[in-house]
């Protein structure tokens, strides 16, 4: 089934959620303060530029300003139509990056195509186009979904795939985002829960094996009850992270004044970003970027409801899709800054440095504005 697209179709029906839309900008402008003091020491040091990332970060919110107007553009009906192509092309994406010369190696993990100024890293577009299949994958078999055991095995084995590339890379924690996330919304749609003690059972089980097999990823899990018995191996990162949330107390050092970017924290204007945040605007700065956070994260829910009792179920599941894997990214790199989870890798949306992941935010949130602004009586599915 395709539904027929007609040039009034880009008009919105409305207006998108002002609040939503304001939590969003007020995150991604705190994101380019935080990632200009961040990185000031890393750029000088690497390119004789102190505002080396600062400037690409403003280059990269600008594109990713645009992607979003554009997203916010297109009718929702229009990704409707093409999920399933979007999720071809993004697995094809996940195998070329794994040829030999191709992909771009960076600490061990191959996870990018290089473009020269840009780096693209595929598996965020495959976290964003999963969540478009699988909303249109629920529109055509949400009976079969809530109740056949098979509704609910034919999505996860499309993750699967994607989990075998993703473990070709490695990326862990985008495995652990997009399967969470992918569960999340099935349950939403109604899927039996018994259904989730298999999978779960399977993912724990999964992630236990891996952790096992490799003595690295042993050390970073062992690394989370007592991250101070190897502060300068396992430990480090974890150590400096907890240094800089001391340091910055109740209202902080003063935006500009960390001490722990002064190489003292590895990747601080990307994982860690959260750990200068504090430092540098102390736990008042802290507490309120995360209220803005589980705020944006609600009004998200609040419009998939919306699109929900409106009769627009593809609306629904992927406004569901896309706000819990923001809030899931969200939820994993504070854990991994407060010591509560192994290194993973991922980025703080909106507020970590890196184009890839910006973008592919920011056209999530122009889906999500748009189908805030059709959720009118009549609103286009």
């Amino acid at each position: 089934m395709k539904f027929e697209i007609r040039r009034t179709d880009f008009i919105p029906l409305g207006l998108p959620d002002v609040h939503f839309v304001l939590a969003a900008c007020t995150l991604a402008c705190l994101g380019f303060l935080l990632v200009a003091s961040s990185s000031i020491e890393v750029a000088s040091d690497r390119f004789g530029q102190p505002l080396s990332f600062a400037v690409k970060h403003a280059v990269f919110l600008l594109i990713a300003s645009i992607a979003g107007i554009v997203a916010y553009l297109i009718p929702t009906r229009w990704w409707y139509n093409y999920a399933t192509y979007f999720l071809f092309a993004s697995i094809v994406l996940l195998g070329i990056i794994l040829i030999p010369g191709i992909g771009l190696t960076v600490k061990g993990a191959t996870r990018w195509l290089s473009l020269g100024f840009f780096n693209l890293q595929p598996s965020e577009i495959a976290k964003f186009t999963m969540m478009l299949f699988l909303a249109s994958y629920l529109v055509r078999r949400l009976e079969e979904v809530r109740k056949n055991f098979s509704g609910f095995v034919k999505p996860m084995a499309v993750v699967g795939l994607i989990a075998v590339l993703l473990l070709m890379e490695p990326d862990y924690g985008t495995l652990l985002v997009l399967s969470c996330a992918v569960m999340g919304v099935l349950l939403l749609a109604g899927a039996p829960f018994t259904q989730y003690i298999v999978f779960g059972s399977a993912l724990v089980s999964g992630l236990i094996v891996l952790a096992i097999i490799e003595p690295y990823r042993f050390e970073r899990i062992e690394t989370i009850f007592n991250p101070w018995a190897d502060r300068y191996g396992a430990g480090y990162q974890i150590t400096q992270a907890l240094l800089a949330f001391g340091r910055g107390g109740l209202f902080g050092m003063g935006l500009g004044n960390s001490v722990q970017k002064l190489f003292y924290l590895p990747e601080a204007h990307t994982d860690f970003v959260f750990a200068i945040l504090a430092e540098e605007l102390g736990l008042i700065g802290a507490l309120f970027t995360v209220s803005v956070m589980t705020y944006m994260v609600w009004r998200g829910l609040l419009i998939g409801r919306r699109a929900e009792l409106g009769g627009r179920p593809f609306a629904a599941y992927l406004t569901y899709g896309l706000v819990l894997l923001i809030a899931l990214q969200i939820l994993i790199n504070l854990a991994v800054n407060i010591g509560l989870a192994p290194t993973t890798g991922l980025t703080l949306p909106l507020l970590s440095y890196g184009g890839s992941s910006l973008v592919m935010t920011a056209v999530s949130l122009g889906v999500i504005a748009r189908i805030s602004a059709d959720n009118l009586q009549g609103g286009r599915s």
